[in-house]
């Protein structure tokens, strides 16, 4: 893999500490210089007024022509709730062997599920999701591996069940 670094855009208010550590875990991980940069879109025209959500397919077509750039993976971070048409919600999106994803911490936050708010977990699942649409990305498709970042995650527990990072077989074909 010839990846020269990531790009993290965020689009709305994400606390500079936590982009820091999101940036440096990711690093960690991927071992690759992770960019940070702040983005702005009028995600009104994203929205769904039937379904109360932003549609994701339409959010990732928007990072992938007017963001993206050939020589790095870009990730789009939101908090906004996201679905595709299958779905009733997702946590994030990519394009298989692409060069965007989008991820979404909505739905990630303890809060959302009247639990008491926890900055570290949120952390963590951020950086999942974060890691596993950038799997996608580099031609990973969903492991059944059950501590593997690239098992599927429908709901926040399997995010929570999963690990942080690829297991050997995913490691393996990306050739990290």
């Amino acid at each position: 893999m010839s990846l020269q670094h990531i790009t993290l855009i965020s689009f709305g208010y994400f606390d500079n500490d936590f982009l820091i550590r999101v940036s440096e875990k990711i690093q960690q991980q991927l071992f690759v210089k992770i960019h940070i940069k702040e983005g702005h879109l009028d995600l009104s025209d994203y929205y769904d007024p039937a379904r109360r959500q932003y549609n994701a397919n339409l959010l990732l077509k928007q990072i992938e022509n007017n963001f993206a750039v050939e020589s790095s993976k870009t990730i789009g971070l939101f908090n906004v709730d996201i679905f595709i048409p299958i779905f009733t919600y997702i946590f994030g999106q990519a394009y298989l062997r692409g060069r965007t994803g989008i991820v979404s911490i909505f739905r990630l936050s303890n809060e959302r599920y009247g639990i008491d708010s926890d900055e570290n977990l949120l952390l963590e699942r951020s950086c999942k999701e974060i890691i596993h649409e950038l799997g996608h990305c580099l031609g990973l498709i969903h492991c059944h591996t059950s501590d593997c970042v690239m098992r599927s995650g429908t709901y926040v527990e399997d995010i929570d069940q999963k690990g942080s990072k690829f297991c050997p077989k995913c490691r393996n074909e990306i050739a990290l």
